[in-house]
């Protein structure tokens, strides 16, 4: 989310919207599957599952109106088994569900192990634990219903005392590997990773700070083949105004992380963005969010954004290659020799 970057950005991005609006631009018929994939509700933060022949979808929904920065109190989930045509299975949980927390339904992300879905998400703390926290949930079904796991949160802001502000422990990222231990990763400003004990709903051992450069937040951990890939909203503050989205790499869980530089630009009219990457059916996808959807007489904004998917294909070094944002997305097919790389 970046609050304390995007403050000073909303009135920038406030004018940008009003102005998108003016000039009258409105979303044209699309072929399905084109970006935005959700165009009757603004969307967020997606974090993408493969469930068998699906593929589900854990977005935040925005519902910011026109004097609003953030107004987000739920999270969404979605469902495709051919990337073009997706399913809305509505809300899974609201951040009121957790006793302990005050507001802000903030990114989230959701990993199967042990015959369970489990649900991590940024939420606001309430007095007792001032400042953004890591919430978890549990359900037997990918669409819920998912409850608190934990009956408190699972990361505080008290537990990364190094910090600079209140809100850098958002953005939860999960990744089991090959040896069946599940991690989790996290942060805003500072990047964060922790091993999670095999319960799923505490902390096992040391939390460790792994900051890459430009490290913004929106972290996402996956691994193919033998390397690890960090990917994450990067902001250069020398040179661009908006996140863009950077990644790094690394043979273990535990690093070495090397910066491999930036994988694609800032999504439209936004100053945030956030990666999700899945592999589904033989293909890689990269999901985003950007600002461009109009709907009604909302315009996209900070707290109006869209979600979108591009092609992800790699490189025989195993670095990522450019993806380049466009409203065709996924509808567009690769060229046969390079679908599955």
């Amino acid at each position: 989310m970046g609050v304390g970057q995007a403050m000073l950005a909303a009135a920038a991005l406030t004018a940008l919207a009003l102005t998108n609006s003016a000039m009258g631009q409105t979303a044209p018929a699309a072929a399905p599957g084109a970006n935005p994939i959700v165009r009757d509700k603004f969307t967020a933060d997606p974090a993408p599952l493969v469930v068998g022949n699906k593929l589900y979808l854990y977005v935040g929904h925005d519902e910011a109106q026109r004097d609003e920065m953030f107004n987000m109190r739920e999270w969404l989930v979605y469902s495709t088994t051919d990337m073009r045509h997706w399913t809305d299975h509505g809300a899974i949980m609201k951040v009121a569900d957790f006793k302990w927390a005050e507001k802000d339904a903030w990114a989230s992300q959701v990993i199967q192990k042990n015959g369970k879905f489990w649900f991590y998400a940024a939420v606001e703390h309430d007095k007792t634990h001032p400042g953004k926290a890591i919430a978890v949930a549990v359900s037997d079904t990918p669409t819920g219903p998912f409850v608190d796991a934990k009956g408190s949160a699972l990361i505080t802001n008290q537990m990364t005392p190094k910090g600079t502000h209140s809100w850098e422990d958002i953005d939860p990222t999960v990744l089991t590997d090959d040896d069946g231990a599940t991690w989790i990763a996290w942060g805003n400003r500072q990047c964060y990773i922790a091993k999670l004990k095999p319960n799923m709903i505490e902390i096992d051992g040391p939390i460790t700070e792994i900051t890459p450069p430009h490290f913004e937040e929106g972290p996402w951990l996956h691994k193919r083949g033998s390397l690890y890939y960090l990917t994450y909203a990067s902001l250069d503050r020398s040179t661009h105004r908006d996140e863009r989205i950077s990644y790094a790499t690394a043979p273990s869980i535990n690093g070495p992380w090397t910066y491999r530089g930036e994988l694609t630009g800032s999504g439209k009219y936004s100053f945030t963005i956030h990666p999700g990457i899945a592999q589904f059916k033989g293909n890689w996808y990269l999901f985003l969010h950007n600002a461009a959807l109009v709907i009604g007489d909302l315009s996209g904004a900070i707290g109006r954004r869209a979600v979108t998917v591009e092609h992800l294909q790699y490189n025989a070094d195993g670095t990522m290659k450019p993806v380049f944002q466009t409203d065709a997305g996924v509808t567009v097919a690769l060229p046969g020799a390079a679908r599955r790389n």
